[in-house]
């Protein structure tokens, strides 16, 4: 049977107290729309629709790919929502209605209450759960002959008896798509000027459809995040699924309380993530990796065998087995190459360490490329901005640059050569060669004859 697949995106969300979209803040470093929306692209129905609406732009590009969309200009309550979704819907056999601050939904429950909705045929089937708490939720009225649903009565309209009723509903519901478009015609404006989905099971009451209820097993799933105490409690679920999903896939968690790993993460096996590291955005990481404690990775990639240590990685590349920290930043395009080394208190900024080079301790290099096996002494620093322009730093194979040198760029470090300790070298020094003092002079190469100043 085809299937069509509703998601209700539109509203803003009061209760957040912000000026995004409700379904716009974030879990895990996602938009929690986009959990909802992938929840239902699981299920590869024949039509995925979003309903949009406030702010409708942030929502469309945070959905991603294969959806249609369409927009509610006003926000009249669910059942206008999905009013606006009927000539995008084609013809489908069922029709699964979800929500967009509801991104706890797994997939595998989707299937079931879908395929049950099915097989008993109903016009209407309802996600119900029995949560700890039902304060505030409207309460499932069953038949008790039957188990079929005489109604959903909300909180405020509960007499003693029904108020005591621990089954609630979810406001996902399933629906026969061919009594549902000219059965939400009937919908009736509720006192606040509103139409909702809620009103389709006393309209298929009274036609004699059948109305049916499906039980969720955990209620965290269909809790909405509707305000920042209830996302607070979502981030901690979904962080929790996350960490349990990559533990389970040969990741080592020392301490998953506090190992933050956003969903858009990937991660090798056999590597180890010690406490207090925060792992974000497109970030991947290679296999037998040593990570943190204490350390924060954004959108890099990380190679096989690689170790950071109470570091920050940000939109950096480093290769396979090399290693940085403790206390080092890698900023933007800052790359290692394998096997290199950086140790305490350095900083790159879109340089180049080649395979081999090492960087020990209290240097920075930006816009430079350090070639295979140099060596940057302890206090190094390219001096790369001149107050309007950035320039290239470039340091030969097997240098050697003495603790305290300062690279005022542009400047060239020839294959070999070697720079005295405190040097300012503001000119090119030849392969080979020595340079030191301030400004430094160069010793020249055993080939060469005489000593020449490169300061």
């Amino acid at each position: 049977m085809s299937l069509t697949v509703i998601v209700l995106a539109a509203g803003q969300g009061v209760r957040m107290n912000s000026e995004l979209p409700k379904v716009m803040h974030t879990l895990a470093g996602w938009p929690m729309v986009r959990f909802a929306v992938d929840a239902a692209r699981a299920l590869e129905p024949d039509n995925l629709i979003l309903v949009v609406g406030y702010r409708a732009d942030l929502v469309r590009t945070a959905a991603g790919e294969g959806i249609a969309f369409v927009t509610q200009e006003e926000q009249l309550g669910t059942g206008h929502a999905v009013q606006q979704a009927e000539i995008a819907s084609g013809q489908a056999g069922t029709v699964l209605v979800l929500y967009g601050d509801t991104p706890l939904i797994r997939p595998e429950t989707l299937r079931k209450v879908v395929g049950y909705h099915e097989d008993v045929g109903a016009a209407v089937t309802v996600l119900t759960s029995r949560p700890s708490d039902p304060t505030g939720y409207g309460r499932i009225v069953r038949d008790p002959d039957t188990a079929a649903v005489l109604a959903i009565v909300e909180e405020r309209d509960t007499t003693p008896e029904q108020k005591a009723i621990g089954e609630v509903s979810s406001g996902i519901f399933c629906f026969r798509d061919s009594w549902l478009w000219p059965s939400l015609a009937e919908v009736p404006k509720s006192p606040g000027g509103e139409y909702y989905l809620t009103s389709l099971v006393t309209i298929a009451r009274a036609q004699g459809e059948l109305v049916t209820a499906w039980t969720v097993a955990d209620p965290l799933e269909v809790i909405g995040l509707d305000q920042r105490v209830k996302l607070a409690q979502g981030e901690a679920e979904m962080r929790r699924r996350i960490n349990t999903g990559w533990m389970t896939a040969g990741v080592t968690l020392v301490h998953p309380e506090t190992t933050y790993i956003d969903a858009s993460v990937e991660i090798g096996s056999d590597t180890t993530i010690w406490p207090n590291t925060y792992l974000q955005g497109q970030t991947h990481i290679g296999q037998g990796c040593t990570i943190g404690p204490g350390s924060v990775i954004r959108d890099s990639s990380i190679g096989d065998g690689c170790r950071v240590e109470l570091s920050v990685v940000e939109q950096a590349i480093m290769e396979e087995d090399s290693d940085i920290g403790p206390f080092g930043h890698l900023r933007r395009g800052a790359h290692l190459g394998k096997g290199a080394h950086m140790g305490n208190f350095g900083e790159v900024k879109n340089s180049y360490l080649g395979p081999g080079a090492k960087m020990g301790h209290v240097s920075y290099l930006g816009d430079a490329t350090v070639a295979a096996g140099a060596n940057i002494g302890a206090g190094t620093i390219t001096c790369n901005y001149d107050g309007e322009h950035k320039h290239p730093t470039v340091i030969g194979k097997q240098a050697f640059i003495g603790s305290g040198t300062m690279l005022v760029a542009p400047v060239e470090i020839g294959d070999g050569a070697t720079t005295g300790a405190g040097s300012v070298v503001t000119r090119d020094v030849p392969k080979g060669s020595v340079a030191y003092g301030v400004p430094a002079r160069v010793r020249p190469a055993p080939d060469d004859e005489e000593e020449a100043e490169v300061g």
